[in-house]
């Protein structure tokens, strides 16, 4: 069904006859639940199609939050064109190298990109929406207390066996949530990790960004600097943290950036459990372990760590 209607929406476009050929290759990325393939004909050059269900209700902005960063200067994909009827966009192609991809090499190759990153970041933070431009509900304290839930449930319970009732009761989890949820403000990606920035020219492109709303800052920029993916070590985070205060001339006060980083690993693990156990996607195995070793570093000293010591101990051995 998807790829029928990406390959009806690709003929209506380019205007074909049934007889043109036109390939459909399958590109593998995230776990949005769209299909995204890159289609190939014999008179243009590739370019992107994604198709996407009504089971995840954010997918559906996808088209106008695209076509709402663009306007603000934000580096995503260009939209060629749209069935919304279909829920079938054609975007334009990038190519495949993200910035995972950059894992493991030289701190000169790699700068740029997150230069362009958190440049980015810190436009949107002054980007103000017009009301016609709509959005996920913003970020509040139920939210933020769904987010921990999702780690309670799919990481704790689903992949790791474990007890979750009392982190579920704990009461330093609920003030977090209230403290987090006070101020929604500004708009935020959502989902600021090394997967959704494709790379092009030392500019770093936003893909994946469909669950924007609004909330806080912090938590985008915690999501690329304690990316579990990446797996930074403590002196490139810092590295990261003197980038970002180069390019904001600003720092965020600790205490919030920690709080952040806390319940956006949190989400990301809850996330790798559920796509390990309920969509058998393997591949995530390997990184629950560097997300236990990112949390253990930021809950260190705090009033979490011994809650979530047993839970980070068995999750730092997961096998991959």
């Amino acid at each position: 069904m998807a790829a029928d209607s990406i390959l009806t929406t690709v003929r209506q476009y380019l205007e074909f006859d049934p007889t043109d050929k036109v390939t459909l290759e399958p590109i593998k990325r995230g776990a949005s639940g769209r299909t995204i393939v890159r289609v190939k004909t014999e008179e243009y050059e590739p370019f992107i199609g994604i198709h996407w269900t009504d089971e995840r209700a954010d997918n559906d902005f996808y088209p106008p939050v695209s076509h709402f960063l663009e306007k603000a200067g934000i580096h995503v994909p260009s939209i060629m064109y749209e069935n919304l009827k279909w829920r079938v966009a054609l975007v334009e192609d990038l190519g495949d190298e993200d910035l995972l991809a950059l894992k493991g090499t030289p701190w000169e190759t790699r700068e740029p990109y997150y230069r362009s990153a958190f440049e980015q970041l810190d436009k949107l933070f002054y980007c103000r929406a017009g009301k016609t431009v709509e959005f996920n509900p913003p970020f509040d304290t139920a939210m933020y207390r769904w987010e921990q839930e999702y780690f309670f449930e799919h990481l704790m319970e689903e992949l790791l066996r474990m007890h979750a009732r009392e982190l579920r009761e704990a009461p330093e989890f609920e003030a977090l949530a209230e403290r987090l949820g006070g101020v929604s403000k500004h708009l935020v990606h959502r989902d600021f990790q090394s997967q959704n920035f494709l790379l092009r020219d030392e500019q770093a492109y936003w893909i994946d960004f469909q669950g924007m709303r609004r909330g806080r800052q912090e938590y985008d920029l915690a999501s690329l600097i304690h990316d579990p993916y990446l797996d930074h070590s403590e002196e490139e985070r810092e590295r990261l943290m003197d980038l970002w205060e180069d390019v904001a001339e600003d720092r965020p006060a600790e205490s919030m950036f920690r709080d952040c980083a806390i319940q956006r690993l949190m989400q990301a693990m809850g996330a790798f459990g559920n796509i390990i156990v309920n969509r058998g996607d393997d591949w995530y195995r390997q990184h629950v372990s560097a997300g236990a070793r990112q949390l253990a570093a930021v809950v260190k000293g705090t009033e979490f760590e011994e809650l979530l010591a047993p839970v980070l101990e068995k999750a730092a051995a997961f096998p991959a």
